[in-house]
């Protein structure tokens, strides 16, 4: 990929360039240095000497990998799509990526091989991850740089995640911010809750219907932290569980599995800048139900 020296660039020399301008980590910096991946005006560099407007940077970013992951073929419900990440709807009941070597059926396995109908051998680089029955919009990365700006921007909350979630109950409130830190269950493996000695997290909700017939809410749900099974432990944790969502209190009356769906995202563009906004369609279990509640 190629990069025109800009006006602003020009005086600072191409290690703080690549570290402050392009937000690479250092171990990429370091690994393209050792393997003469960037180049300037088609020569090697002089890593020290300053940067010229006139200058053009060119870094290998596009470059086969071993494949870390089976490839295996799957309808993919994809949402965006450029040469430097994807976002794919993923269905409920697929794992987002393998939990042990060899493992096939989850999402990354499909992207794997949509990768490779595209002639591209990558490792597979999710950005976040959904829980194995919750659906919607899944980041991926194409390369190590895309994947290092992205992870970055996810971490100062540059990455908007709203999720449609079903839950029991009235709520009190039209809007709020739950403000607790979440560990894991030692009387269960699989379960997370609120604890004093857990890590932060931070879950912004908003209720958009209720209905009295099954006492049920539409709720809205924006992640500032991204724990595991957050969205899930908070909202039972103020007394209003997911419907469907036995392991948090849910009950299986509307629904067999928790009734959240990742529903919208806005990405900043890791290299544009531009906001890329995204709506993923809800599955057919979620649509019946909310045909059902007239939500």
């Amino acid at each position: 990929m190629e990069f025109p020296v800009k006006k602003e660039w020009a005086g600072i020399s191409l290690q703080p360039f690549l570290k402050e301008k392009l937000n690479a980590p250092k171990t990429l910096i370091h690994k393209w240095r050792m393997e003469h991946e960037v180049k300037i005006n088609d020569s090697l560099p002089n890593w020290t000497s300053p940067l010229n407007e006139k200058d053009s940077i060119m870094i290998r970013l596009f470059q086969d990998e071993d494949l870390d992951i089976i490839p295996e073929y799957m309808e993919l419900d994809l949402l965006f799509e450029d040469e430097h990440f994807l976002i794919v709807n993923k269905p409920a009941g697929m794992d987002t990526h393998p939990n042990e070597p060899g493992q096939t059926g989850t999402l990354a396995n499909g992207v794997a091989f949509h990768l490779q109908m595209q002639g591209m051998t990558r490792k597979i680089r999710h950005i976040h991850r959904l829980d194995h029955d919750t659906s919607g919009a899944i980041v991926f990365a194409k390369h190590a740089l895309s994947h290092a700006i992205l992870d970055r921007l996810l971490e100062e909350r540059l990455i908007k995640r709203t999720y449609t979630a079903i839950v029991q109950g009235k709520m009190k409130q039209k809007k709020g911010k739950i403000d607790q830190p979440i560990g894991k269950d030692r009387h269960h493996s699989t379960r997370r809750r609120v604890s004093p000695s857990g890590q932060p997290a931070r879950t912004h909700f908003k209720t958009e219907d209720y209905n009295t017939r099954f006492d049920v809410s539409l709720v809205k749900v924006q992640l500032e932290t991204g724990r595991t099974h957050q969205i899930r432990v908070h909202l039972s944790h103020i007394g209003y569980p997911i419907s469907g969502d036995d392991l948090y209190g849910g009950n299986k009356n509307l629904i067999n599995r928790q009734a959240l769906h990742a529903s919208e995202i806005t990405v900043m563009h890791p290299f544009t800048a531009e906001k890329v906004s995204v709506s993923a369609d809800f599955p057919e279990d979620m649509k019946k139900l909310m045909m059902k509640l007239q939500f």
